[in-house]
């Protein structure tokens, strides 16, 4: 799947941040790329081994293992290759804002409180991740794509020169 987001983080009535922006592309088993155009400039990209996140304005990347840890997060959950029933419950099922929602709740420790992701037939357009202090992430979908060809290349992260690499790139 290809998308362009936009991304907001929300208390229960005001927005905390600016909004971001960015294009991601997922690719299963466990193939992500999230780029953050603007303000904040990131790029996390996962081929399945490892996870490595840019920070552009830093000028570093981290890179850590792929594990059971990043198999919490919404981006594995649209792109993982396992049954989404392994790794958390599905607590309600409703309509809002023309979108047909699931709610679901992670049974291992995560970021996350609680994952909802609305959907427009089979399509994914909104999920909203609400954390342990009750702030509402909510990512919007738009110019969605599903099952494109998407070369492998792109779930490459390139380091730029002099840009310093923390944690085992191997």
């Amino acid at each position: 799947m290809t998308a362009e987001f936009k991304q907001e983080i929300w208390t229960e009535d005001q927005r905390l941040q600016q909004t971001d922006t960015g294009s991601l592309s997922l690719k299963r088993p466990n193939r992500f790329r999230w780029t953050y155009e603007g303000p904040a400039e990131l790029v996390i990209v996962a081929d399945g081994t490892q996870l490595w996140i840019y920070d552009k304005e830093l000028e570093e990347v981290t890179v850590t293992p792929f594990d059971d840890t990043v198999g919490a997060s919404p981006a594995v959950l649209l792109s993982g290759d396992r049954n989404v029933r392994e790794d958390f419950e599905v607590v309600q099922s409703y309509t809002r804002d023309a979108l047909d929602w699931i709610k679901l709740e992670p049974k291992k420790t995560s970021d996350f409180s609680s994952i909802s992701i609305g959907f427009n037939g089979t399509e994914p357009r909104r999920l909203e991740l609400v954390d342990g202090l009750g702030q509402t992430t909510r990512i919007e979908l738009d110019h969605l794509v599903v099952n494109p060809e998407i070369a492998d290349e792109v779930f490459h992260l390139d380091v730029p020169p002099g840009v310093d690499v923390n944690g085992n790139d191997g």
